[in-house]
């Protein structure tokens, strides 16, 4: 039974500062970040060789930021409504494991459900269109738990070129970022497939999934550090791979894509020092909400504000939260807005600042757990943030979604999508 109300805090919202400086600031080497393979166009991907072609030239000797700017929070809520006047409505049930809820920004009002098998349903006035719009389950690897599609971002001109976006773990166990292409509104040929990024996983976990354009026009793409524990390739600050970071492209220009010449280091990646960064969002605002799920203590949430250069190291796996996890701290870390300890909660659901037509809850940003079934609530609070508990929904909390009024959604794992309403 879904029940709303307050309980006791489990999260800890921090102070925005940057942690003292232990050390030096960059890694070492310099990065060169390995570009992507390209794999052709509707073939069947073989393992990468060995001297992948270049995408992009490398770049080397190009310093870190040495500045963060201060993480001022914008959104606009001051306090917390009585959840006990809410509840989460069900308004799909029966799919198979959906694992992200997304809009196309077309005005149709639908929603586009994933479903971690390999295919995308679309939600049309809370029903669930017999056809797929996509089904690429013949290219699909999902039997590991982290594994499957698990992510999509449609263009922001979607209505003029039909072009959407996915994150999916081939049969092989690695991440392709592939674009593909709308035959018409409701379905997309899974032929049209082109590939964007590649990277091959060495293991089968902390593939992240999520994939989000920024106000700038850019898609950004979080991938974890590559999987097993503890980070074993130390991929979480390592510049010179892409794991472990989040990457900002330009899709609109180059083949497959060119690197944006803002970029902090010269390459694809944006920030670092993310373990598996499983669900992101941007705000109206245009600030962007990071869920990095935790090593075995702490879950995260981060925080970059609109308008950043990007250049954050968010300290994994040197940290856990704001805990100490290996390794010497070091200057230019930036800590999470948010972390919480483990309990009943396991793994952070990371979800959207609301902002649909109840006022009262204009600027709480939703997160939840998906062991614990709890979501919780954050705002800015006295020159930081505050959080709290919201809602125990014993349901496993795989996604939040928002429609185009701006009204919140849950995906569980069992296959319902639930909406927040008053009573």
């Amino acid at each position: 039974m879904i029940k709303a109300g307050m309980k006791p805090l489990l999260v800890t919202a921090l102070l925005l500062i940057s942690l003292p400086s232990c050390g030096t600031t960059n890694p070492s080497p310099p990065p060169t970040l390995q570009p992507a393979t390209v794999i052709p166009t509707g073939s069947t991907p073989e393992p990468e060789p060995t001297d992948p072609p270049t995408l992009e030239p490398e770049f080397t000797d190009l310093p870190a930021p040495t500045a963060i700017p201060s993480l001022t929070p914008t959104a606009t809520a001051v306090s917390f409504p009585d959840p006990n006047a809410y509840t989460w409505i069900e308004v799909a049930s029966g799919l198979q494991r959906p694992v992200d809820i997304q809009v196309a920004g077309d005005g149709s009002g639908r929603l586009f459900l994933v479903e971690k098998v390999g295919r995308i349903r679309i939600l049309q006035e809370d029903q669930v269109l017999p056809e797929a719009f996509l089904d690429i389950t013949d290219r699909v690897g999902s039997g590991g738990n982290e594994q499957g599609l698990l992510g999509l971002a449609f263009h922001p001109d979607f209505s003029e070129n039909g072009y959407f976006f996915v994150n999916y773990t081939d049969l092989n166990g690695n991440t392709h970022i592939a674009r593909f292409t709308a035959t018409r509104s409701d379905y997309a040929d899974p032929e049209s497939e082109k590939t964007i990024f590649y990277v091959e996983q060495p293991f089968s976990n902390h593939n992240a999934g999520a994939l989000a354009f920024g106000p700038d026009g850019y898609l950004y793409i979080p991938l974890g550090d590559g999987g097993s524990a503890g980070d074993p390739q130390n991929n979480g600050q390592n510049l010179n791979t892409a794991l472990g970071s989040i990457l900002r492209v330009d899709v609109d220009n180059g083949d497959p894509y060119a690197i944006p010449a803002d970029n902090p280091f010269g390459t694809e990646i944006w920030a670092y020092g993310l373990r598996n960064p499983w669900r992101i969002s941007f705000d109206v605002t245009g600030d962007l909400y990071i869920g990095d799920v935790g090593q075995n203590q702490w879950e995260e949430i981060d925080f970059i504000p609109a308008g950043s250069p990007g250049g954050y190291n968010f300290g994994w796996s040197i940290l856990e939260g704001t805990h100490p996890y290996k390794g010497d701290s070091q200057g230019g870390l930036t800590p999470p807005v948010a972390d919480y300890s483990h309990g009943p909660g396991c793994s952070v659901t990371g979800g959207y600042v609301y902002r649909g037509v109840m006022s009262e809850w204009t600027g709480v940003y939703f997160f939840g757990d998906y062991c614990s079934g709890v979501v919780s609530g954050l705002i800015p609070s006295d020159g930081g943030w505050g959080s709290q508990i919201l809602f125990d929904l014993g349901v496993n909390i795989t996604s939040f979604g928002r429609d185009e009024p701006g009204e919140l959604y849950i995906a569980g794992d069992n296959g319902q999508i639930l909406r927040l309403a008053p009573r």
